[in-house]
């Protein structure tokens, strides 16, 4: 069986995190912000969008490891890998979009800085699309949480305890 036959096997809600997880780290490329300035020896102002990627920091690191993160438990549970997770897939998806949503309003309000003293830096539509895939990767937690499929059996877990040893006596 292929990988993508077991892609594809999934459940539905599994795939629409798996979209939603591949839309957020898609729109890291997207123009994030607009970048105004007079360059050396002109009197015109210069506009240039600028990525993500060109202004990579923690908070676009954190948002890349959130979906990579997100992929990455879509396809373990693709391949019928067993572990448990505390609350759930769901919930675990979720809480990661909701990082990814704060992330980003957080973003919104500390822009980048600019070159120069007469240059500013506005948003663009590429952050609000970012924006809107954390919320649909939030959305497709809570419906992987409302399905509540169960997880692959996990042997390791299910195994019984092997009996403690008893000390030795001295006596």
């Amino acid at each position: 069986m292929s990988a993508l036959d077991d892609l594809r096997d999934l459940p539905v809600e599994h795939k629409l995190a798996g979209a939603a997880a591949s839309a957020l780290a898609l729109t890291l490329v997207l123009p994030w912000y607009q970048k105004s300035f007079v360059p050396a020896g002109s009197r015109s102002f210069v506009q240039q969008n600028v990525s993500a990627f060109g202004v990579f920091s923690f908070v676009e690191a954190a948002v890349l490891l959130v979906a990579a993160g997100v992929l990455y438990l879509i396809w373990a549970r693709s391949q019928r890998q067993a572990f448990h997770l505390p609350g759930g897939d769901g919930v675990v998806i979720s809480v990661a979009g909701g990082w990814a949503v704060l992330l980003l309003v957080w973003r919104l309000f500390d822009k980048p800085e600019a070159d120069g003293g007469a240059a500013t830096v506005g948003l663009q539509w590429g952050i609000f699309a970012a924006l809107l895939a954390a919320g649909a990767l939030v959305a497709a937690g809570a419906r992987v949480r409302a399905v509540d499929r169960p997880e692959p059996p996990n042997p390791a877990a299910d195994a019984p305890a092997a009996p403690e040893p008893e000390p030795d006596r001295l006596f």
